[in-house]
């Protein structure tokens, strides 16, 4: 009895997800129809943003190659039912993770990616400082969204009296608001702002107001039923987020092979094998980092002050720089 719990402790099975991706040498991503910064395709359709990139360490992760996903674009009605029915094996889709989805939808969030909140988006020229000035507005919002039910909420907690406009598509809301259809659009913070910058005529033209109405954590989800997956998934997420705390960059990562760091080698795969434990092979978390750099990077590079979304850090920062980011030990 002491040998078998021994061996069933250090090695995994693969699980059925795994096993799936395996044979058909692809991942299944579900992503957004097109927010920038997060998951959108370009006019070669070439795909990029924060949740991409967590697909794509995955690939690099479990494939060997970040270029092996299909990434299948879906909408707010769409995203569960795909997740359900096993069209996609991960939905990295700027999705919230509340505790009607966690327990009635049958998926599992594996980790957070990016720490959000629901705000609003104004025309300057309606000289709105608060959403509180909001009363009787017509404001856009998507419909299947938390958007929707909080500005609900808000609405009724502040005696507002709003008047959602709703639309089926994140694209045909905020369009509404830029033809004058409403007095503002309301979403994520980090959407507002992917918009603002990247779809208004002229962004100066608008504001986002300081208040935010909710909680927004997003982060990957799969189905329930499979630990294995939901194990692989949340732990490659947080060995982006590690690999930050650690210093591991994609461009220097190769040089640390020679370390004598105890924890680097775990990381990289020179020294004690975490891989086996999740059904992988000793250097799962180096590919990741390899094919698309530490979570700093993807951040960066995808919504930062690199990015034309130019997002702040704010409360995605590591926790020991004043953020939330806190990632549990690779060991």
């Amino acid at each position: 009895m002491a040998l078998a719990i021994t061996l069933s402790s250090s090695n995994a099975f693969a699980g059925k997800t795994l096993d799936a991706i395996r044979q058909r040498g692809q991942l299944q991503c579900g992503v957004s129809t097109g927010v920038a910064g997060f998951s959108a395709a370009d006019a070669k359709g070439r795909w990029s943003g924060l949740d991409v990139d967590v697909c794509r360490a995955m690939a690099s992760a479990v494939l060997n190659d970040p270029e092996k996903v299909v990434f299948s674009p879906l909408n707010a009605q769409q995203r569960f039912a795909a997740l359900q029915s096993g069209q996609v094996d991960i939905l990295s889709r700027n999705t919230s993770w509340t505790l009607t989805r966690d327990a009635s939808l049958g998926m599992s969030f594996a980790a957070i990616t990016y720490f959000d909140g629901q705000g609003f988006l104004v025309p300057k020229k309606i000289k709105v400082t608060s959403a509180k000035q909001l009363k009787n507005a017509q404001v856009c919002v998507q419909s299947g969204t938390t958007s929707e039910k909080n500005l609900s909420d808000f609405s009724r907690a502040n005696k507002l009296a709003i008047k959602p406009v709703v639309f089926d598509s994140f694209e045909a809301a905020f369009k509404a608001l830029f033809a004058g259809r409403c007095q503002a659009y309301t979403a994520d913070a980090s959407g507002l702002a992917s918009v603002r910058n990247k779809e208004a005529p002229n962004p100066n033209d608008y504001v986002i107001l300081p208040e935010l109405i909710s909680k927004e954590p997003l982060g990957p989800a799969v189905r329930r039923g499979d630990d294995e997956w939901l194990a692989i998934v949340k732990w490659t997420v947080f060995a982006l987020q590690e690999a930050e705390e650690l210093g591991l960059t994609q461009a220097n990562i190769d040089a640390q092979k020679t370390s004598q760091d105890p924890t680097i080698q775990r990381f990289i795969g020179t020294g004690e094998d975490m891989g086996k434990l999740l059904g992988l092979d000793k250097q799962w978390a180096y590919r990741a980092v390899k094919a698309v750099g530490n979570y700093g990077e993807i951040f960066e590079r995808n919504v930062g002050a690199q990015s034309p979304v130019k997002l702040p850090r704010g409360l995605n920062r590591l926790w020991n720089q004043g953020g939330l980011i806190y990632a549990p030990p690779i060991r």
